[in-house]
């Protein structure tokens, strides 16, 4: 358990110095020969910066060989140097990353590199290789490759007309162009030390990871796991990325992520085989026609990554009693996640402590959101967020708290640092500033914002969030668009734009939501636990279900809103409505859109329908709705704690606005400010009418607000 303290009533001491479990802990690069002397050392600096522990965190410059006795003895003096401060030790499973490929110890044999398929308009010579520098699981070509099959294809005004596969003496009829489909293994890459990225669609190259990874850190700190060391993080897996024809008439290659055994795994899943439809992932077979085949595809393909990669380490890690963490590769937009993992969602079911990236202070709400929603369901302590890499040497305090406070709302609870720096020596010099560690002139300093982060988390893993909507995840519609670029971009940035328009319209509106991903339903609720009040999506419950720009939705989801439905559940649909059950026309879906709610695709429409599921809402001086302002609620029993925070950067940070808000809550509480800049609280003085409360505060540009909500008896006059 991360938070033990948070079984018993809430304690103003913890507040005011709060424990290791709430603080920081940041990558901690070994990016040079480390010895026992250095890590004690930068231990200290940790401790001295209000640091609550660190990442052992493999960066290039390490001169102590990999996962060697060398190596394992120091990891394990790190350990006892943390412990004796009273900090705590999170562990990373690769020499820099994607994780899977043990620094290059899992792939050096050749049945475990990342395979493909080469989708070609030429036949391939043995000679013909590729090469690429990459930290990515990017296709690196090689000769090492086999032919799948052939297939004439036909097309005719940019759309699929017509294609077959070709037996071993067929030739292409007149007007029909030749493809081959081959399977090809990975090439070198010198990035994971001159061996491949892992095959993360092979649960036995996984397990090898496991071995030559997690059982060495096992033999040497198992004892300690679930206790001073809580997780190991994992860090961007990722499949091979797909890539997509620009236009219908192109003679390029394709690739796609592919193994050894997909057709028959694929066949087992669906009733029949793959390569016999190939080409429809690459072509449209016309106007306001989808692709059931390519529905398939991504399903299946995601399926197979987070059986194998996310699933195996985390029945792993649950097994051995502490945490799998870490961040998936690409998680903010519907085109990153298809491309790279398929849904980022799905994987989050292996996470007993999901994670983000969030580098160069992007404002990636979706990312969070996603995140946020699997944690809740899950019943997770919190989120994990890679934060402040990539900001340069420049940003200011104010940028760290800015960015800690709007990714607090959202769920964030452990602020992992990029990065803390053992050597500026050679290559680590240029390694992604700032440097968050002694190198930087204010890390004395550093735990002023350490503590004030520190308070925040006293009160935020606390209880259960209050959420009353929840959102059909849409990126199994975006699925069916996957196709060449002259016939789908279009259609993918405006699905790109609305996916976009939902999450901002809800957050900046006061309406917090949960996305709700499709894949994972069937094993979060049952139909029998629907009634008419509320939608159980594991440990959470909605009282509204919005489905966004969805095109086709899952059988199990269909099953289970028309469960809700008819029971009096509050189902509403807004933007493109679904007309495809599993990627398949289907008039049941369409009947059923037609009985529910339909909300216009607008801002003040959508929030007005779902105005009778607000807990909160915060006005500006002029009496409109604040623009920059997020917020999280948590039920602690009998109490409310409520943090809302400013998300986007001002202009000009050196001039402060002010802010004159009205903060409108529903339900009458005692209200007590907690400040975690100093530790200190103060009880408020708010208004009350019709049920409400209602608070008057001055704000500036970087505050945020901590409120703790007593709804036990007070002497206010309430009108």
């Amino acid at each position: 358990m991360l938070y033990p303290k948070n079984e018993f009533p809430f304690q103003e001491a913890q507040f005011q110095n709060p424990d290791s479990e709430y603080r920081g802990t940041p990558f901690w690069a070994w990016n040079c020969y480390m010895t026992k002397e250095k890590i004690s050392m930068t231990i200290d600096t940790l401790k001295a910066m209000g640091m609550g522990g660190g990442h052992i965190h493999c960066r290039t410059g390490l001169d102590n060989p990999y996962m060697g006795e060398e190596f394992l003895g120091l990891v394990e003096d790190a350990h006892k140097k943390f412990k004796k401060e009273k900090m705590l030790t999170w562990l990373y499973d690769e020499d820099r990353w994607p994780s899977g490929s043990g620094g290059g110890m899992v792939t050096k044999n050749e049945k475990y590199r990342i395979r493909f398929l080469v989708f070609s308009p030429c036949r391939l010579e043995k000679n013909q290789t590729g090469s690429k520098v990459t930290s990515t699981g990017q296709a690196v070509r090689s000769d090492k490759r086999r032919l799948l099959s052939r297939y004439e294809v036909l097309i005719r005004d940019g759309w699929l007309i017509d294609y077959h596969i070709l037996s071993d003496a067929e030739v292409p009829r007149s007007g029909y162009d030749e493809w081959f489909a081959y399977l090809e293994i990975s090439g070198e890459n010198p990035w994971f030390n001159n061996q491949a990225y892992v095959n993360t669609l092979d649960k036995k190259a996984i397990q090898c990871f496991i071995e030559v990874t997690h059982e060495k850190y096992k033999e040497k700190l198992g004892a300690e796991f679930g206790k001073s060391i809580p997780a190991i993080f994992t860090d961007e897996p990722q499949f091979c990325h797909k890539t997509r024809l620009c236009y219908a008439e192109d003679k390029t290659e394709v690739i796609i992520p592919y193994t050894d055994d997909f057709d028959e795994t694929f066949t087992g899943a669906y009733g029949h085989d793959f390569l016999s439809y190939l080409p429809e992932l690459f072509w449209e077979k016309g106007e306001n026609c989808v692709s059931e085949i390519r529905y398939q595809y991504h399903d299946h393909v995601c399926e197979r990554f987070v059986s194998a990669f996310a699933d195996t380490l985390g029945n792993w890690c649950r097994q051995n009693g502490f945490m799998l963490t870490g961040h998936m590769m690409d998680e903010p937009a519907l085109e990153s996640q298809t491309a790279a993992l398929g849904e980022a969602m799905r994987s989050y079911r292996a996470f007993q402590l999901p994670g983000i990236d969030m580098l160069c202070d992007r404002r990636e709400v979706s990312t969070a959101k996603q995140a946020q929603s699997a944690a809740r369901q899950f019943g997770c302590p919190g989120v994990l967020s890679e934060m402040y890499g990539v900001t340069n040497w420049d940003f200011d305090f104010r940028g760290h708290k800015l960015q800690g406070d709007w990714q607090a709302a959202l769920g964030v609870t452990v602020r992992v640092h990029h990065l803390t720096w053992t050597s500026m020596g050679g290559e680590a010099k240029r390694d992604y500033p700032a440097a968050i560690g002694y190198q930087s002139p204010w890390y004395r300093e550093y735990h002023y914002v350490e503590d004030y982060f520190a308070r925040i988390n006293t009160l935020l893993t606390r209880g259960k969030a209050v959420v009353k909507i929840g959102v059909i995840h849409p990126i199994e519609s975006y699925w069916l668009y996957w196709g060449c670029e002259e016939k789908t971009s279009g259609i993918r940035k405006e699905m790109e734009q609305n996916f976009e328009k939902v999450i901002e319209w809800l957050l900046y509106g006061f309406l917090d939501f949960d996305f709700i991903s499709e894949s994972l339903l069937p094993n979060q609720n049952s139909i029998e636990q629907i009634n008419g009040e509320i939608f159980p999506v594991g440990d959470m419950r909605y009282e509204a279900i919005l489905v966004p720009n969805c095109e086709t939705l899952r059988t199990t989801t269909f099953k289970r809103l028309k469960a809700f439905y008819k029971k009096g559940g509050s189902v509403l649909f807004t933007g493109n409505t679904p007309k495809y059950l599993d990627g398949k026309y289907s008039k049941e879906m369409e009947e059923f859109v037609k009985v529910c709610e339909y909300v216009p695709f607008t801002r003040t429409k959508l929030l007005n329908k779902l105005e009778n599921r607000r807990v909160l809402d915060v006005k500006n001086e002029n009496g409109m709705r604040a623009d920059n302002l997020i917020y999280q609620m948590r039920e602690d029993k009998e109490e409310k704690i409520l943090f809302l925070a400013h998300v986007n950067k001002m202009e000009n940070p050196d001039v402060p606005e002010r802010e004159n808000n009205t903060i409108i809550i529903q339900g009458v509480y005692k209200v007590i400010c907690y400040n975690p800049l100093d530790g200190t609280k103060t009880e408020l003085a708010p208004e009350y009418f019709d049920g409400k409360t209602i608070i008057r505060k001055e704000m500036y540009n970087h505050d945020s607000l901590l409120l703790r909500l007593d709804p036990s008896r007070h002497d206010r006059h309430v009108r």
